[in-house]
């Protein structure tokens, strides 16, 4: 069985092949997306997937394809569309149980530059989905928040009751989604559940490019043998979640009880770590699969709009979703560096 699929709850798998659905995934070909398409495939539900390739891949699609088989993706059907475009968004929303709605323009970097197709995309499409979702009356209604929410609020760990100011175009957006998900379930009745990520990494994340997650772009650069940087002097630290964590918020969310829902939860592990021992931790992980790295990192300015220190209380999720985590920091590196040795060593390196 697939790696996430498996590292989910038994009792969750039971559910699911028990009662095949129809699921609508936005951002079907992002990193995110591509891994909830493939969970779901793998686990018998029927799958629509929406994405205007804007910062999706098709070649995420193929391997899905590949790794799931021809019976199961027959089961996926591929609407390319935007969810700016509200006739796209009430496509996809066609006869549709579950949203999975992933779709977004991250970065606060990009955010910073270009706020306003940020807000476009992540503010107004967030819009556009909610009403098709209603209107095509779906049972569940989940989307990816974030953990840019808290802002400058200063509490460790983040509690999903108190956040700050945010701190960039980017934050603002997500939490402008948090803002119409409980004004739909205020005026329409509309009850939604929204994940706030906290830094998700894993296979099919993009490794490249200017706006590229750092444990991506850090073992890429790494595996190239190129200069890694760091932004502050690597105190600033982070609660790494992966992937297969994401996936199965997600799936217990969309089967929530009713009474759980027009609520917002922590996606996290609960364990903080910083960027001068996540550089080390990666460069143990290389040197173990015979990729050794022996340069220091450099340092530079900290960058406009982070958050310094970021750590999640996961309580919430626990005892309301039944959310456990599968895999922490360590786990995770060593699931997925397969998939980043196989895909950014130029063929014939190792």
């Amino acid at each position: 069985m697939d790696m996430i699929a498996s590292s989910l709850p038994p009792a969750l798998q039971a559910r699911l092949r028990a009662g095949p659905a129809p699921w609508l995934v936005t951002g079907a070909a992002g990193f995110i997306g591509s891994n909830l398409v493939e969970a779901l495939l793998v686990l018998d539900q029927r799958v629509v997937g929406l994405d205007n390739f804007a910062t999706g891949y098709l070649a995420n699609l193929d391997e899905v394809r590949q790794r799931v088989g021809a019976n199961a993706w027959a089961r996926f059907h591929f609407v390319e569309g935007d969810i700016r475009n509200i006739d796209d968004c009430r496509t996809a929303c066609t006869g549709i149980r579950h949203v999975l709605h992933q779709a977004a323009l991250g970065s606060v970097p990009r955010s910073i530059e270009d706020p306003l197709t940020t807000h476009a995309v992540n503010a107004a499409g967030f819009v556009n989905m909610l009403a098709a979702a209603r209107d095509a009356g779906a049972a569940s209604f989940t989307y990816a928040a974030s953990s840019s929410t808290y802002g400058d609020e200063p509490t460790l760990p983040k509690v999903e009751d108190r956040i700050g100011r945010p701190l960039s175009p980017y934050a603002a957006t997500k939490l402008f989604n948090e803002i119409d998900a409980e004004v739909f379930s205020r005026c329409y009745g509309f009850k939604t559940i929204g994940l706030r990520y906290f830094n998700v990494f894993g296979p099919r994340q993009d490794p490249d490019g200017a706006y590229a997650a750092v444990i991506p772009q850090w073992i890429a650069t790494m595996i190239r043998g190129d200069e890694v940087f760091i932004n502050g002097d690597g105190s600033t630290s982070r609660d790494f979640c992966f992937i297969a964590n994401a996936v199965q918020a997600n799936l217990l969310a969309a089967l929530a009880p009713d009474a759980h829902r027009d609520q917002v939860y922590n996606v996290a592990v609960g364990q903080r770590t910083s960027l001068n021992t996540l550089f080390d931790t990666l460069a143990v992980q290389l040197a173990r699969h015979g990729m050794p790295y022996a340069r220091r990192p450099t340092y530079r300015d900290f960058r406009a709009g982070d958050v310094l220190h970021s750590l999640a209380d996961i309580r919430k999720a626990a005892q309301r979703l039944g959310y456990a985590p599968s895999h922490n920091l360590h786990d995770g590196l060593d699931a997925a560096m397969p998939w980043y040795l196989q895909s950014v060593c130029p063929r014939g390196s190792r």
